[in-house]
């Protein structure tokens, strides 16, 4: 991944930055209201990460001890830590062979009484099919927190993801289409809740530092819960405003650029490229291939002889509980055949706006000489 980033993100920084204004502040709250537009919620938080966001979601939701939230374990570690950070227990599900995702059926297959929540992942850009699982949550009496990591631009039954959750957590880390460095984003409907959540990423602080200092006045603020220090600065949101301009660009072009990849890879035996779901469609944040057994080489030695050819892949989503912070939780993990099939034998392949026609050759090149053999 190369992340898009020109004079125009330049120049906002360092607007940003002889504005004097550089903690969270006005510019902030305009990312904050232009990006939950863009993806269809009425209110945008902005956090330091998608991890804060996701851990101040479960806060919202008093998840806490005792609890078990059904996570995916073929997702990047931080969504199951999220509920570790609560003191609640991350119940792993498999997931879908085609999108990587979880699914009613596999969430339904982990969950017990103890379940209070589901955090659904549209994985690598993937989204989810978010009218069974909003559905079934419904039906099951939990919460859904959706994990929008990488799905900024990407949609599902014609709407973008995002519109219509509960509470969505959204990444700006360079490896995202729309970057500010690092950073992120809570979106949700409820004014009330949006209200909570800015006084949690704010040390519980009923009034916003940028609003006593706004106000002309003295201000005398109180401190109504215990909070967090989850703030984005204005110099992020300045980048993140530009970003927020060339997201529907940047989505066409991945497209473009998958649409390339399926065509060469095409007459490759034994390969599978992600692709999009009937319900929706992909940002494409990244392009991941699944190797079957007749392929002519394993995910590691493809990977090597990727990296000798000049090409930069990396191995495919990892799986949380093969890690050894979950090793804990293994006697009680339910099979999870897809998760490891995927992470064992998928792998990444480079897609960005600097990627060009002939790297694509050159890739789908070496690709086709392994599958022979």
């Amino acid at each position: 991944m190369v992340p898009r980033l020109g004079e125009e993100e330049a120049q906002a920084a360092a607007e940003a930055v002889r504005s004097g204004w550089v903690a969270q502040g006005p510019r902030v709250a305009r990312f904050e209201s232009r990006f939950a537009e863009r993806v269809g919620a009425r209110h945008g938080v902005a956090v330091s990460s998608c991890t804060t966001a996701l851990h101040l979601a479960l806060v919202l939701l008093e998840i806490g001890p005792g609890d078990e939230v059904v996570v995916p374990s073929l997702s990047f570690i931080a969504t199951a830590n999220a509920v570790r950070y609560v003191g609640a227990t991350p119940v792993f599900a498999d997931v879908d062979p085609i999108t990587g995702n979880v699914t009613v059926a596999t969430v339904d297959a982990v969950r017990t009484a103890r379940t209070r929540a589901v955090i659904g992942v549209h994985q690598c850009g993937v989204p989810f099919d978010l009218v069974a699982l909003r559905a079934a949550a419904r039906r099951w009496g939990v919460a859904l927190v959706e994990d929008a990591a990488c799905a900024a631009g990407s949609t599902a039954y014609g709407e973008p993801v995002g519109a219509g959750a509960i509470v969505a957590a959204w990444s700006f880390h360079p490896r995202k289409l729309l970057t500010t460095g690092e950073g992120g984003m809570v979106t949700v409907d409820d004014p009330d809740v949006a209200a909570r959540l800015r006084r949690l990423r704010e040390h519980g602080m009923n009034v916003s530092a940028a609003d006593r200092h706004a106000s002309g006045r003295p201000v005398l603020e109180s401190y109504l819960e215990t909070g967090f220090n989850y703030r984005m600065t204005d110099i992020q949101a300045a980048v993140g405003l530009v970003q927020l301009d060339r997201l529907t660009d940047l989505v066409a072009q991945r497209r473009a650029s998958a649409a390339r990849y399926h065509e060469l890879l095409a007459d490759v035996p034994g390969l599978r490229p992600v692709r999009d779901p009937a319900y929706g469609q992909t940002n494409y944040q990244s392009f991941w291939v699944l190797l079957d057994e007749g392929f002519g080489a394993t995910r590691d030695e493809t990977l090597a002889a990727l990296a000798e050819a000049g090409v930069s892949a990396r191995r495919g989503i990892m799986a949380a509980h093969l890690e050894p912070a979950y090793a804990d939780l293994a006697p009680a993990t339910a099979p999870l055949p897809v998760t490891e099939r995927l992470t064992r034998d998928s792998l990444i392949l480079p897609l960005h706006h600097a990627l060009t026609a002939d790297d694509q050759e050159h890739i789908a090149g070496v690709l086709r000489k392994l599958a022979a053999g």
